[in-house]
């Protein structure tokens, strides 16, 4: 039996901002993932050693606010890191109760190589766009400031 329904959305809901925001970000974790699994990482946690090797060492709490996520899902994630051998706690000077969080070698290594796969998963996402891919990166920086 045959439907005349069109399989997939209506032009009404794929032209809506947030439809193409969620579809491009899950576009790019398609792309990204399978180059980060070598690596044996995910893209969150790449996001951390990324955030952890950017300057000097900070606590998960700092980590957290910077990210944006709560405190308690920062540990899990740093506990993972941890296990894996890419991350250490340390006790911070000065205040016992605050841990700062270093890449250790091996986790720089990783950061590195996920770095360059990021890029190559982002140049795959943004090629049929062109010259333009710079401006649509401009463009959203500019949203998510508020600016």
């Amino acid at each position: 039996m045959s439907s005349d329904l069109e399989t997939g959305p209506p032009p009404a809901v794929t032209r809506r901002l947030g439809y193409l925001l969620k579809h491009a970000q899950l576009r790019l974790y398609e792309l990204a993932e399978p180059l980060y699994e070598p690596l044996g990482v995910t893209g969150r946690q790449l996001a951390l050693l990324t955030l952890f090797g950017d300057g000097p060492a900070q606590s998960q709490q700092d980590g957290a606010a910077r990210l944006g996520i709560d405190r308690t899902t920062m540990v899990a994630l740093v506990d993972e890191l941890e296990a894996k051998g890419l991350v250490r706690r340390e006790v911070a000077p000065g205040d016992r109760r605050k841990r700062l969080v270093r890449l250790t070698e091996e986790g720089e290594r990783v950061r590195q190589a996920g770095e360059a796969a990021t890029g190559e998963a982002e140049t795959l996402l943004l090629a049929p766009l062109g010259a333009d891919a710079e401006r649509l990166r401009a463009a959203l920086q500019l949203v998510v400031r508020g600016e």
